[in-house]
């Protein structure tokens, strides 16, 4: 059995040729030097330069131990293609939950402070998108906001704290209660529920939003409604990204 796992070239430059040979070592487990040198075949220096270069490119990492392991690059990128994945599933979703319940149906994720719209269901009288893709808000206000940061870290909370119309007790009943409801500050004149979408990792990566009129949606919404909501959150949950 051969003790290397080199390849032939695949590009025909040189030293982007040899970092993929030590990616493609590292991406199935995280890996010592030593061992980089004796599977990949390249010289000790020449593999101590590539993945030290390749590490402050955040495209390797070093684990507790000091081996080298898919940087925090190479990680966003994995979970953006799931995440692709997960809103492909979420247009089919959403059109089922604006049948079942009436109201309109969105998804939205955090993104740089602010909650995104990446995916809405569509009015079957007119076909227009329930709220234009990509329409962002600040995620200091409103139910999305609360659903999207209650389950942060203590720092993260304490930070997006600061300014917000919400506060910390507020997101502590949204931790108990496993949803939130208020005015929806993505379409003026709307009630929003929203619930959080959770990843296998048990973190939440996404919000998932029923939005009505207020006179249709004022009051606390009652169980059934909640429960047809966390139900198709835990669908798209199966097909969310998971993250280290």
């Amino acid at each position: 059995m051969s003790t290397t796992t080199r390849t032939s070239p695949a590009s025909g430059v040189g030293v982007l040729d040899k970092a993929s040979i030590i990616l493609s070592l590292i991406e199935q487990q995280p890996t010592r030097l030593s061992e980089l040198v004796r599977r990949s075949g390249l010289s000790r220096p020449t593999v101590y330069r590539l993945a030290v270069a390749m590490e402050r490119l955040d495209l390797l990492a070093r684990d507790g131990r000091g081996w080298f392991a898919p940087g925090p690059r190479l990680e966003r990128l994995s979970v953006e293609g799931q995440f692709d994945r997960m809103v492909h599933t979420a247009a089919g979703l959403l059109t089922e939950l604006r049948e079942r319940t009436s109201f309109a149906a969105r998804l939205h994720r955090l993104h740089k402070g602010v909650h995104v719209c990446v995916a809405s269901s569509t009015d079957p009288a007119t076909g227009e998108e329930a709220l234009p893709l990509a329409t962002a808000r600040p995620v200091n206000a409103g139910p999305i906001g609360q659903v999207l940061l209650a389950w942060g870290n203590a720092e993260e909370i304490y930070e997006r704290l600061h300014g917000a119309r919400f506060t910390a007790q507020q997101l502590a009943l949204v931790r108990r209660r496993g949803w939130a409801h208020g005015p929806d500050d993505a379409a003026p004149g709307h009630v929003a529920l929203a619930v959080p979408v959770w990843n296998r990792n048990g973190r939440v990566v996404a919000a998932l939003v029923l939005s009505g009129r207020r006179s249709r949606l004022s009051g606390a919404p009652d169980r059934l409604l909640r429960a047809q909501l966390i139900d198709a959150a835990a669908q798209l949950g199966m097909e969310s990204p998971e993250r280290p």
